[in-house]
């Protein structure tokens, strides 16, 4: 069993982690822990597990065996709201942020503010709008100009940054990122790495998963690496190199 023991407040804990379907076992006994204000990148080839963990972490999936725990307490999501309830946000590269429609709409999607008119309960888009803008300024886009305008309008590393910066406002505990920089320029990449040192100064406990070991290396803690559903070693910042790492999964 790998053990890691760390002086951050943690956010989330897995205990002894396993899937199986039947005889196949995906993950085995994984113990790993997120700490407020700490970016864990999750690394590994394809089949290593690290989808599976996500699930699991996201709620997508009910481990076989060992411990979920979240805030000192432990849980058992039966779904993703479950873990939303909980404060653990997923953004995925491709589902984080729906193009067709506005910033403000994005930013409150599922968790919008109401206000009472006439005696019903209605949209509060006025606050909703100003809140958002603010939020988007607050992490350097300056080039949003209204928070009318369509998200489709946004370059990737910004609609990956208003992703970021919702989680933020709504009081997450961790943010899983898959593959936030995948197909972006090194500009644009460069945007994601900032946000995400916006968002670790806030608190947020950061799981960030990625195949490109240069992604990782400048803004990762900690590196976990998987290997066959089993956690090989985990390395702190400035252990290893990009190309240490890429030797390490080879």
């Amino acid at each position: 069993m790998n053990t890691l023991v760390e002086s951050r407040q943690s956010v989330v804990e897995l205990m002894q982690v396993s899937k199986a379907y039947g005889e196949v076992e995906v993950l085995g006994n994984v113990t790993l822990s997120l700490g407020a204000g700490e970016v864990v990148a999750l690394v590994g080839d394809n089949g290593a597990g690290k989808s599976t963990l996500v699930k699991i972490v996201s709620g997508y999936l009910m481990p076989t065996s060992g411990r979920l725990v979240v805030g000192g307490r432990e849980v058992r999501f039966a779904s993703p709201r479950e873990a939303r309830r909980c404060g653990i946000e997923t953004v995925y590269q491709d589902l984080a942020i729906i193009g067709q429609l506005s910033l403000w709409r994005n930013f409150f999607l599922g968790q919008e503010m109401r206000r009472k008119s006439l005696g019903l309960r209605v949209l509060d888009r006025s606050a909703m709008r100003s809140i958002c803008l603010e939020r988007l300024r607050d992490f350097g886009l300056e080039s949003v100009h209204s928070p009318d305008q369509l998200a489709a309008s946004l370059s990737g590393g910004e609609r990956q940054t208003l992703a970021i910066a919702r989680a933020v406002h709504f009081e997450s505990r961790l943010l899983i990122l898959d593959e936030p920089v995948a197909s972006l320029s090194v500009r644009e990449v460069r945007r994601v790495h900032d946000t995400i040192d916006q968002a670790r100064t806030r608190g947020l406990g950061i799981l960030y998963i990625d195949h490109n070991m240069n992604h990782v290396v400048p803004v990762a803690d900690r590196i976990a690496v998987l290997e066959r559903g089993r956690l090989k070693t985990v390395v702190h910042r400035g252990e290893v190199s990009a190309a240490d790492l890429a030797d390490l999964l080879a």
